[in-house]
């Protein structure tokens, strides 16, 4: 079994003034304000609603 990719995931930018698309997958990805952080598994979804909203967050890799 491959290794799980964990990555820490943290809103930079405000959400106001964005499409509903973005604000939604902000939510989805359990970003709630700035500066609020989570940590997620890396699989497909999570990185297609990344790519989404990469100019609003800043993703770092957990060891």
């Amino acid at each position: 079994m491959k290794p799980q990719i964990r990555v820490r995931v943290t809103q930079v930018r405000s959400s106001i003034d964005c499409p509903a698309r973005q604000k939604a997958t902000l939510r989805a990805l359990g970003l709630r304000r700035r500066m609020h952080s989570v940590e997620k598994t890396v699989d497909l979804a999570i990185l297609g609603m990344l790519r989404q909203v990469s100019h609003l967050v800043k993703i770092e890799r957990v060891a």
